[in-house]
């Protein structure tokens, strides 16, 4: 099936060469095209280009998108989508002056919702969080990353990584899933880390390689979770398995934690609102992209990652939502991206380009997904029409997308 968009006040991301990421002063620099035409054939782009150069063809179908802006999906590369119930009570409880380690040290935090998935059905997680996968594609998401995690059993941590692998056959956009085992240490473990840890090398990640449940595996790097050395140990656990690392570090302190990351060639390191100069000096030349998480910052009034010094650094910056039921419940990547603008001070173009392509990146897709190149999936946000493409971010509470388009099809 043929579908030609026509008449695109501005296409966005526009890349004639397929680059696997952005860094530095290029994230500056956000490719488009004025009066454009992109023509799609089936689920794959086809061509793209100004109007005075759009083929003449019967199409089986023709989008008129005069005044409209389109630009390829988000890509969120960092969420925790698939869980049981929510975690509202901790969210007065801060409000009325808890930390997020206090709510964690009484039972709260991640052992909450630990809690409630063991207790949850299969077929209920799944009931809950297909939901949430639906409304963050029609909020513009069209890949997405999905960690495991709030099982920290065998059982839960399968029941988890068995649910995303249902989402991911049942609906159309592109779902990598993530092995988080070493997301906390239950109870049972507080006092005894390396038999929680033999628990995850030895039993978990054996059983999640036979069913083929993960394609990356992550670790909670910091002080009062995993150590460097424990979080070390998982990540060469996960390459026995194929499983490269994708990490949280330096969210509330920095314990060298990325050096170890880059050591082991993880794909990124998360969170990084606290940064030094020897973190950055590491990342520099590495294959490993820093993802911020700029809605969870926002949410737990933390601070926020230092996007302006990362870039000047010549780093390149993912966006990713964070979505999950403790710090960041929501997986509204246009908000990510205005609060990037806003509180990090990223430009529009610096922060589309690392919602869209580094976040590809950050998720093993940038072959595929991430930008308006031919051969790429066919998967586009089309806007209400708008005075320019600055007014995503401006209009930060305002829903500005018209249609959301997955393998080619508009997605109901």
């Amino acid at each position: 099936m043929q579908t030609l968009i026509i008449n695109i006040k501005e296409l966005l991301q526009t890349r004639e060469t397929s680059v696997l990421k952005v860094s530095g002063s290029e994230m500056a620099i956000l490719p488009t095209i004025t009066n454009a035409f992109l023509l799609l054939e089936n689920d794959t782009i086809a061509d793209f280009g100004p109007m005075d150069e759009c083929p003449k063809l019967d199409a089986d179908k023709i989008v008129d998108a005069s005044g409209r802006i389109v630009l390829p999906t988000w890509c969120d590369s960092h969420t925790h989508i698939v869980y049981a119930g929510n975690r509202e009570q901790e969210f007065v409880d801060r409000i009325n002056g808890l930390t997020y380690e206090e709510i964690a040290n009484r039972g709260g935090g991640i052992l909450n919702s630990a809690k409630k998935l063991n207790e949850t059905s299969e077929d209920e997680i799944y009931e809950q969080s297909k939901k949430r996968l639906e409304e963050v594609i029609s909020k513009g998401t069209g890949a997405v990353e999905i960690k495991s995690g709030y099982g920290l059993t065998v059982e839960g941590e399968l029941k988890m990584l068995r649910v995303i692998k249902k989402l991911a056959a049942n609906y159309p956009v592109t779902i990598k899933s993530t092995f988080l085992g070493a997301h906390a240490f239950p109870l049972a473990y507080k006092e005894n880390h390396a038999a929680y840890i033999d628990l995850i090398i030895n039993e978990m990640l054996p059983k999640i390689a036979e069913e083929k449940l993960a394609d990356y595996i992550d670790a909670f790097l910091e002080t009062g979770y995993f150590s460097v050395t424990e979080t070390e140990r998982i990540m060469e656990a996960g390459k026995k398995y194929g499983l490269r690392a994708k990490i949280h570090v330096n969210q509330f302190t920095t314990i060298n934690g990325i050096s170890a990351c880059v050591k082991h060639n993880a794909l990124s390191v998360d969170h990084l609102e606290i940064v030094t100069e020897e973190d950055i000096e590491v990342l520099k030349n590495s294959e490993t992209i820093a993802v911020a998480l700029p809605s969870c910052s926002y949410f737990i009034s933390i601070p926020y990652t230092p996007a302006r010094k990362m870039l000047e650094a010549g780093l390149p910056l993912a966006l990713a939502s964070d979505f999950n039921p403790g710090t960041t419940p929501s997986g509204n990547m246009n908000f990510v991206v205005a609060t990037a603008c806003i509180k990090m001070k990223m430009t529009p173009e610096e922060a589309i380009n690392a919602a869209t392509i580094n976040g590809a990146y950050a998720m093993g897709l940038s072959a595929t997904h991430g930008s308006i190149t031919i051969g790429k999936k066919a998967n586009l946000i089309i806007t209400k029409p708008l005075n320019s493409f600055y007014e995503i971010p401006y209009c930060f509470a305002s829903n500005l997308i018209e249609q959301v388009i997955i393998d080619g099809k508009k997605f109901a």
